[in-house]
């Protein structure tokens, strides 16, 4: 399995495909990334790609910027909704693809037929140096044009907590705020990067890059059921 990886940061979508078995992860941003943890990384615009290099891929996964759409960005309309191109120059690549957002770009109605996945569906959690453990929800949402099916999400055992805004939080129950003043007491006097990384599976990362990160192990479990499609469709 090669995969492509598209709009790709700090490389949490290009690890879990790497752990699912892909022989070759090419990421590509517009930005530098210098802990890109994949095979290749090239620094480039994905729209400015050629069609022969991008069927060089069993599978292309994009996670275009969600600052257009996402709930957590007051001011949407300085960024632009990459997903119809990406999604245009892939289809006409003709290439297996994978297109990545957050919820609220999904609901918006951006994706189609998108797959909900969850921390929760795999086990992603942290324990502070108390003994305290958190689990990662964190939904993203996947359009696929091939068959993807979610596994089953038990939900969260524990309080909640999650990356975002290159800071670390708490989301749930008396570890949310603090208080009346609304200000975030999240795990004082913690190695916050270093909960970050084992909440997220991502232990090369920094907190801006994990903000912004498909974990591992989502994407771990979208290659394993890539494969199988693929060793389907070659004993057709």
């Amino acid at each position: 399995m090669k995969v492509l990886d598209l709009c790709c940061r700090e490389g949490g979508a290009g690890e879990g495909y790497r752990q699912a078995g892909a022989s070759v992860v090419v990421g590509v941003d517009t930005k530098r990334i210098r802990n890109y943890p994949g095979t290749l990384f090239i620094q480039a615009d994905v729209l400015g790609l050629g069609l022969d290099f991008i069927r060089q891929f069993d599978l292309a996964h994009a996670s275009p910027g969600c600052q257009f759409g996402t709930e957590l960005n007051s001011d949407k309309s300085k960024h632009a909704n990459l997903i119809p191109p990406i999604r245009a120059l892939l289809q006409k690549a003709g290439v297996s693809y994978v297109l990545e957002n957050v919820r609220a770009v999904a609901r918006a109605g951006h994706l189609r037929n998108p797959v909900s996945l969850f921390g929760t569906m795999f086990d992603c959690h942290m324990v502070t140096s108390t003994g305290q453990r958190f689990d990662l929800s964190r939904e993203r949402c996947f359009e696929t044009n091939w068959p993807l099916i979610p596994p089953w999400n038990p939900g969260a055992s524990h309080p909640i907590a999650n990356v975002f805004g290159g800071h670390l939080r708490a989301r749930s129950g008396p570890y949310r705020t603090g208080g009346d003043t609304g200000r975030t007491r999240d795990f004082i006097g913690e190695d916050k990067p270093a909960l970050a990384r084992r909440l997220m599976g991502m232990p090369w990362a920094t907190m801006d890059g994990m903000s912004e990160a498909v974990p591992p192990a989502f994407t771990r479990e979208i290659g394993d059921q890539f494969l199988a499609h693929m060793a389907q469709r070659r004993a057709a």
